[in-house]
């Protein structure tokens, strides 16, 4: 039977599916009573039945007993791994030696407890895993989507004449909308994990949670001006003002990089030009994506002043490309990457046209890359 008394705290909305999975009749029909009143609950006296079942509807729970005939818990996890492997585990033992929970954990459970469970530990377990569950889903529907519009961007690449501008500019639209939409999903998933921490009111932790509000607000922002820029087509010049471009590529590091240690700054610490911020950044998104995407674990971004020109040089140390692979690198359309579209550079050289600047790339396979911007200075 279980321990301690039972939690309060009321689940909203539909709920969860759990299967308790244990071949002893007591200790499985007391565990499913007592989630019962939080959870939808089905129950398996077999490793077998239970996987049966799991082919058949997707859970947001198993309870898994480690010990049963036929198949214990452990080979059990393994196989169900296979049909479903983003379903949070929970295994159950009387046994709880740290060895029985190691290879519970290296097999693929998410939680260990011991048998008989403590009441309230259960169902605060439960609520916690399943809505693991939940957000492993989601990310995983996200990715799938986002894998799926890679390819049929590359499939319209191959298809659609380069020079087409409204072909491309669609294009163009949905491959920079990528990242910034990946950030604000990252960091929504972090902002329902840290307000249920921050019931408890505490100062540090919330923080936090206005610092993460922070930077999905201001991705955001940016995806707003991206899909706006798409909808007024028409508009046929951009409004330039005088804008700081090491504040912009800072920007950039800290929104959609996540403050990336690998991007270094040097040189001026301040340079004035005349440009739109989200076409800036737009540019170094494109040049740092493709400078990690090639394995690099350093980004030297260097501003300097040579007159009435603001120079930036951004040195990798990536895979690195030879003449051939740069030059078509330029052109648009070409990709070293398994899922790249080709498009970064020459987004990256449209954009820097638009602004009156120069685009220069310099690249040694093995050593990396240098690309030079030069803009008009501001003043």
């Amino acid at each position: 039977m279980l321990t301690s008394s039972s939690p309060t705290g009321p689940v909203l909305g539909e709920k969860p599916l759990v299967l308790v999975v244990d071949d002893e009749y007591g200790p499985r029909e007391s565990i499913a009573f007592t989630l019962s009143s939080e959870f939808s609950v089905d129950t398996a006296e077999r490793a077998a039945e239970a996987l049966a079942k799991l082919k058949e509807r997707p859970y947001h729970l198993v309870v898994l007993d480690i010990r049963m005939p036929e198949m214990d818990g452990i080979r059990a996890l393994e196989e169900l791994r296979k049909i479903d492997p983003h379903v949070s585990v929970i295994m159950l033992t009387g046994y709880g030696t740290l060895n029985t929970a190691q290879q519970a954990m290296v097999a693929g459970a998410n939680q260990y407890l011991r048998k008989p469970p403590d009441i309230v530990e259960l169902i605060e377990a439960a609520r916690k895993q399943t809505e693991a569950t939940r957000v492993r889903r989601h990310q995983a529907k996200m990715n799938a989507e986002a894998h799926e519009m890679n390819a049929a961007l590359k499939r319209e690449i191959e298809q659609k004449e380069p020079q087409i501008w409204q072909g491309r500019a669609s294009v163009e639209l949905v491959h920079d909308l990528n990242n910034p939409l990946t950030v604000v999903i990252g960091y929504a998933t972090l902002l329902v994990e840290e307000a249920r921490i921050v019931s408890a009111t505490d100062p540090e932790r919330g923080r936090r949670l206005l610092d993460y509000a922070s930077v999905v607000e201001r991705a955001a922002e940016y995806c707003h001006h991206l899909s706006e820029n798409w909808r007024l087509t028409s508009k046929q010049t951009e409004v330039f003002t005088p804008v700081d471009i090491v504040e912009i590529a800072r920007d950039v590091q800290q929104v959609v990089f996540f403050s990336s240690v690998a991007i270094k700054f040097g040189g001026l610490p301040r340079a004035m030009i005349r440009g739109s911020k989200f076409e800036l950044m737009r540019i170094f998104q494109n040049v740092f994506k493709n400078s990690l995407e090639a394995g690099a674990d350093r980004i030297n971004v260097d501003v300097a002043r040579a007159g009435d020109k603001i120079e930036l040089t951004i040195a990798d140390n990536g895979a690195g490309m030879d003449a051939e692979a740069v030059r078509k690198a330029l052109k648009g359309g070409f990709s070293s990457k398994k899922n790249g579209t080709g498009l970064g550079l020459s987004i990256c050289r449209h954009l820097l046209g638009a602004h009156g600047a120069t685009l220069a790339l310099e690249s040694t396979p093995g050593k990396g890359s240098i690309l030079r911007m030069v803009f008009p200075a501001a003043d």
